[in-house]
């Protein structure tokens, strides 16, 4: 009785670990800029792929709500905070869909179960994320209005950067799945 305790209490602690860990992978990838055209590349959505991939659906969503609760309370672990701001009042402005769109995608990242077709893993990778931008535009254009070029801005520039990070973990995928058998 005493040992199963024991090994449900460590189990307890690696989880914990595990999540408190992709909070702060999420929060220093939010915080890089990568030089690239036609707006510079954070990696946050590649984080959050590999969060979703290496920690499956369950433990990839607790990850990403914790962090953003994190946000929502203050702590400077968005892109652009604390120079724009903190908080539920940064969290409500114009990024807030895209965040929540963290959400499906970690969730879809994990779910998906994946094989050795290159080509179907890339596709799952991509629907997955096209939740971000989905959730994101209309987000955006409930804010600032629809007859503002919400894809233009929402959408477009972002492009060429998410490709080649989905590109990056589809390659990568067969090396972070193995992170889910630590779990």
């Amino acid at each position: 009785m005493e040992i199963t305790k024991k090994i449900k209490n460590s189990q307890l602690v690696k989880n914990v670990f595990f999540v408190l860990v992709g909070t702060i992978i999420l929060a220093i990838s939010s915080k890089i800029k990568i030089p690239f055209y036609p707006v510079p590349m954070t990696m946050q959505t590649f984080v959050v792929l590999f969060i979703g991939i290496a920690f499956g659906w369950k433990f990839g969503v607790a990850t990403v709500s914790l962090y953003l609760f994190e946000g929502i309370i203050g702590l400077p672990v968005f892109a652009g905070t604390p120079e724009k701001g903190v908080g539920l009042i940064y969290f409500t402005g114009p990024t807030m869909g895209y965040l929540i769109g963290f959400i499906v995608t970690v969730f879809l990242a994990g779910y998906f179960s994946y094989d050795k077709d290159i080509i179907k893993n890339f596709i799952k990778l991509t629907f997955a994320t096209s939740f971000i931008y989905l959730l994101g535009v209309l987000w955006l254009g409930n804010l600032i209005g629809w007859e503002k070029p919400v894809i233009e801005l929402g959408v477009k520039p972002f492009l060429f950067a998410e490709l080649f990070k989905i590109l990056l973990i589809t390659f990568l995928l067969p090396k972070i799945s193995i992170i889910r058998n630590l779990l």
